[in-house]
């Protein structure tokens, strides 16, 4: 299993426009990406600003589906100008899981 942990923090009065441009990608991962197992977005609980998603695919080949679908595409279209820096991104095997 191959997975992504991404760490994203919105410009200041940008939290609600992030937040529904994550939630855009989850509702397309659900519909048309059968190879993605897991796709989880959070908003820390005291730092408003800052959004993680936590993204679990069967195998490379369904990590680099989504990673090159329309939908993060246009994703990284809308959340560029209101992103407060870089996104941080973890690509990991996964090791151990409670399922």
């Amino acid at each position: 299993m191959i997975t992504i942990t991404a760490i994203l923090r919105a410009k200041p009065g940008a939290e609600a426009e992030l937040q529904a441009a994550l939630l855009a990608v989850t509702a397309h991962v659900r519909a048309a990406e059968p190879g993605t197992i897991d796709f989880f977005v959070s908003r820390d609980a005291e730092a408003p600003a800052v959004f993680t998603t936590y993204e679990r695919f069967r195998d490379r080949a369904a990590m680099d589906k989504h990673n090159h679908s329309a939908s993060v595409a246009a994703f990284f279209a809308a959340a560029t100008p209101i992103l407060d820096g870089p996104v941080i991104l973890h690509i990991c095997d996964e090791v151990s899981t409670k399922r």
